[in-house]
């Protein structure tokens, strides 16, 4: 028979989380079990630790954790070194983002394209607008700083914008928003400039961007510390990746 050992499944794992990264510096699975429950259909926990992992929209992850309790599994796969949940399971995450990240992120081309030929009224005139490269800043005091310098095409003029604003959870876990804005330069520009880089801020944020195969994750908190971004999240798993 198949080795049922923990490390053979867990590298099995490794190889299925491995192939949903567009690049990871390091991953470990660790699957904490015995063969005969494993024979049963059941494991005692897994736990994914991963660092340096490229996600959607060229957002990379410093550190990302999961751990379940747990879980029930289809034993004939698991001889076969494949972990296939025979029903769903929940699992604690914790996030960190840093603040260079982020950056990159902003200013990667994906981004960077969205914030080009931006119609947007200044003085009561709609007028055409580039933004040139973003600046994100975790300062810490539970807030981001962002800014930019912006070209007003017609009059081949540049300004800055600059801004603060605390990020929060929102109402349906999925995301973060960003309340609470205090300008620090060029408030008497468009509002809609604002809320174009604030969209983009809270694409880049959007929780879909972390997910790995069939799992979706329901954020709980988030700590806006100085360099770098904390989020804690419910995992909600119907398959792990293979």
């Amino acid at each position: 028979m198949p080795d049922l050992g923990e490390q053979a499944i867990s590298k099995v794992a490794e190889v299925g989380l491995s192939s949903q990264l567009d690049e990871v510096e390091n991953l470990d699975v660790d699957i904490k079990t015995d063969p005969g429950k494993m024979l049963s259909g059941s494991v005692d926990s897994v736990t994914v630790s991963a660092t340096g992992m490229v996600m959607q929209k060229d957002l990379r992850v410093e550190s990302m954790q999961l751990s379940t309790n747990q879980i029930a599994i289809n034993p004939l796969s698991a001889a076969f070194g494949k972990i296939e949940l025979t029903q769903p399971t929940d699992a604690e995450t914790q996030i960190v983002l840093t603040e260079a990240d982020i950056n990159r992120a902003f200013n990667s081309e994906f981004i960077r394209d969205k914030l080009q030929n931006l119609q947007v009224h200044v003085n009561g005139e709609l007028v055409t607008v580039d933004t040139k490269q973003v600046e994100f800043k975790l300062p810490g005091d539970s807030k981001v700083l962002l800014s930019t310098d912006v070209v007003l095409e017609q009059a081949g003029e540049t300004k800055r914008v600059a801004f603060t604003a605390v990020p929060r959870v929102s109402a349906d876990g999925q995301s973060i928003a960003l309340d609470n804005l205090e300008y620090i330069e060029g408030k008497d520009l468009s509002p809609e400039l604002t809320d174009a880089l604030l969209n983009q801020a809270n694409e880049l944020l959007d929780l879909r961007n972390f997910q790995l195969g069939e799992m979706a994750l329901r954020l709980k908190m988030l700590e806006a510390q100085k360099g770098k971004l904390l989020l804690r999240a419910i995992a909600h798993i119907e398959q792990f990746p293979t």
